[in-house]
């Protein structure tokens, strides 16, 4: 594929971005949005983390990108098309089969709130473990505006290099707002960034990828457990409080299969500050114990009660993941406001 095909073939993909954007760029709070905005401009025009970016500029991109949104609003995604062949734009394992060949790599999937995220991006590695591949991707030449670093996609992982730097460079600047004690101030405290930003980004994206592939194999098997029932609950549940708390739930049974167990064995002292002080509010609020195995840790230096609330966490979650399909199966007008009573009420 020439250069030309490939611009083509992402100015496709960023199209479709574009009108993922246009119908959920909304989602956010003001605050989060306009940090995302600011370094979705530094991606677009190739800034380096670190160089202050023009208050003129980025205003004037923003106008611009949110006129192009309200034209894309109502506009359907197009196909993506590959040498006179046309894909569906979620039909990731099709488009990636004619584009391996080529260097490529290619994403479609949906996120919180029924949001698509699509990427292209360069193939760095793809390797198969099991009965899934695992697609690690490095620069990218289109993306929405929230990157997610990883998604489990069927049989395929991809892990997103480039969107994953981008993610710490975010949690760097918004802690040196306080520069609190916390988690997140531990484990940047395991790198020089006040000296080296560059090569401390570059040493934790290595590290935290690896975390990161922990949590989508754990995905990976919470999937295998809970079966197809699940992606359609999730379906019937979006836009409303009770799909955040269902996600929680299966993010914690994940972690607790394969992250914080073996982020516990390998002594990975740094991963495990990063998992703690990336954790959601309602993902702490829902367990708890967790919270105290990782203060436990911080005062003895013994990992055992870390290993110990995963070991406990991995049947909790997922019978609570389990009677939350049933309500949606056997009340489903009132499924969404029993699942999200029964998840605060479900605290580990």
């Amino acid at each position: 594929m020439n250069d030309r095909a490939i611009q083509d073939l992402a100015q496709a993909v960023q199209h479709n971005c574009h009108i993922s954007d246009a119908r959920h760029g909304a989602d956010y709070s003001l605050c989060v949005y306009l940090m995302k905005m600011r370094e979705y401009y530094r991606w677009e025009k190739g800034l380096p983390y670190g160089v202050a970016l023009g208050k003129d500029q980025v205003g004037n991109w923003l106008q611009s990108r949110e006129h192009l949104w309200e034209e894309l609003a109502d506009e359907d995604l197009v196909p993506i098309e590959i040498e006179d062949e046309r894909f569906d734009p979620f039909d990731a394992d099709g488009i990636n089969g004619r584009l391996e060949s080529q260097g490529l790599v290619y994403s479609g999937g949906l996120g919180n709130q029924g949001k698509p995220h699509f990427f292209l991006g360069d193939l760095e590695q793809r390797r198969s473990t099991g009965d899934y591949s695992i697609f690690v991707v490095a620069g990218e030449y289109a993306r929405d505006l929230t990157a997610p670093p990883a998604m489990t996609l069927g049989h395929s992982i991809f892990l997103r290099r480039e969107s994953l730097r981008g993610l710490l460079w975010e949690k760097l600047e918004s802690w040196r707002w306080t520069r609190a004690d916390n988690a997140l101030g531990r484990a940047f405290a395991c790198y020089d960034f006040e000296n080296a930003l560059e090569q401390s980004l570059d040493a934790m994206t290595d590290r935290e990828i690896d975390a990161v592939l922990l949590h989508e194999q754990g995905e990976y098997e919470a999937g295998v457990r809970l079966g197809e029932r699940w992606n359609e609950m999730l379906m019937d549940l979006v836009y409303v409080p009770a799909e955040l708390f269902a996600r929680a739930v299966r993010d914690h049974l994940a972690d607790c299969l394969i992250t914080l167990p073996t982020l516990a064995a390998e002594g990975d002292d740094a991963s495990l500050h990063f998992y703690m002080g990336n954790l959601t509010h309602l993902r702490k609020g829902i367990f708890p114990g967790l919270e105290q195995a990782y203060e436990g840790w911080l005062g003895s230096g013994d990992r055992e009660p870390i290993v110990a609330a995963a070991l406990a966490g991995r049947s909790h979650w997922e019978q609570l993941a389990r009677a939350m399909m049933d309500l949606h199966r056997d009340t489903p007008r009132e499924a969404a406001r029993r699942i999200q009573a029964l998840a605060e009420d479900s605290h580990l």
